[in-house]
Parts: structure tokens; C-alpha cells; sequence
């Protein structure tokens, strides 16, 4: 291979110093965007909760559109994904996909007749205890 006069070609990599230096910023940058960012993380599973909720909510009320009446608490919301049997004019599945979890695992809580009204649908949020504040507060269908 030819070099041309005056290039000088560079072997060597990144030394152990310039390495360390570049991961001593990034750590930097990390301590000073995480605090930021982990309260947003928060507040978007919320958010992602009150939205299946809605979802949830829209589905039984086709649910009782159909049949007359919101699924039992003893049916559960699976009845909006097959029939719990013997409901004559279930018209379902009225959800394309399955029932999921809320957004930290635990699933949702369905009452009928709930004490808020014909249903009560809710999560008891990270916490999963009843009441909280912030992270922690529950979310509902009634609120």
C-alpha cells in the first residue's frame, strides 16, 4: 500500500483516557436528563391507564347495547371477548385484541353494579393499594 508524502497514517485507536473522559460525560448527561424524564414516565402510564379505561368503558357500553346489560362481575370483562354463555344477543367480541394488564402489571378491577354506577372499571395504579397520590393514586371510570 502507498502512502502519500506528507500523510501520515494513524494506527492507533482511542487511548484508555479519552475512552474514560467520554464515559465520565455521558454519565454527566444521564445524572442531569434521568431525574427529568422518569416523572414523565410516570404520568404517560397514567395516562396510557385512563385510556384503556375509556377503550374499556366504550366496549361494555356496546356490550349493553346488545344485550340490555353490562356483563355481571361474575363474567367479567371476558365477556366482552366471548360469549359467557347463553347470552342470546351477544354480539361480540366487542375488543379486537385481549384484555391487557394495566400499565404496571396488575389487571384492571370490574364491578357491575358498581357502587359509582351501572359499572365501576379501575386501577389501583404502581401502588396497587387503594387510594395514593401522584404514581400511586387510583384511576376509575367514575372520575
Amino acid at each position: 500500500m502507498k502512502i502519500r508524502k506528507g500523510f501520515v497514517r494513524n494506527k492507533k485507536g482511542f487511548s484508555l483516557v479519552e475512552l474514560l473522559v467520554v464515559m465520565v460525560i455521558i454519565g454527566l448527561l444521564a445524572s442531569l436528563v434521568a431525574p427529568k424524564l422518569f416523572p414523565k414516565l410516570g404520568k404517560g402510564k397514567q395516562a396510557a391507564a385512563k385510556a384503556q379505561i375509556e377503550l374499556y368503558g366504550e366496549a361494555l357500553d356496546h356490550f349493553r347495547l346488545d344485550v340490555g346489560r353490562y356483563p355481571t362481575t361474575q363474567e367479567g370483562m371476558n365477556a366482552l371477548i366471548a360469549n359467557p354463555g347463553g347470552v342470546a344477543k351477544w354480539d361480540g367480541p366487542y375488543l379486537k385484541k385481549g384484555i391487557a394488564a394495566d400499565p404496571w402489571g396488575a389487571p384492571y378491577i370490574y364491578q357491575s353494579p358498581g357502587a359509582h354506577g351501572d359499572y365501576d372499571l379501575y386501577s389501583y395504579g404502581r401502588d396497587a393499594k387503594p387510594g395514593g397520590e401522584g404514581e400511586d393514586a387510583d384511576i376509575s371510570s367514575w372520575q
